[in-house]
């Protein structure tokens, strides 16, 4: 009953744009603090952004900062992840999870995958010419 969605994967070539969406069901979004996560083949899944729940806070990884912003709506109970100037490295299965421990706090750090209360099934984005 407790589910996150993602969506707007696809195949993109490099230097594009593309926009991933997180709808929650059967529970609201507002408690919680919100990630997302990628994991590439051969890779250990890793975090690239998070927004605490009244989106007062934002970070993000080295690796994508500049270039993604995330941003959540609760009224609409969605999260979204805006990815500009994707490089063919970024290709990753993409997934959001939701953390209620610690709402109001957002840290991309080792080991914070083990934290979340919830996961989505992931979205793939390909970065290809």
């Amino acid at each position: 009953q407790l589910q996150l969605v993602e969506s707007g994967g696809g195949l993109v070539q490099p230097g594009g744009s593309l926009r991933l969406s997180c709808a929650a069901s059967g529970f609201t979004l507002d408690y919680y603090a919100i990630y997302w996560f990628r994991q590439a083949p051969g890779k250990e899944r890793e975090g690239i952004s998070c927004i605490s729940s009244s989106a007062g806070s934002t970070n993000y990884a080295d690796s994508v900062k500049g270039r993604f912003t995330i941003s959540r709506d609760n009224a609409k109970n969605m999260v979204y992840l805006q990815m500009n100037s994707l490089k063919p490295e970024d290709t990753a299965v993409y997934y959001c999870a939701a953390d209620t421990k610690e709402p109001e706090i957002c840290r991309i750090e080792p080991y914070i995958a083990n934290g979340m209360d919830y996961w989505g099934k992931g979205t793939l984005v390909t970065v290809s010419s």
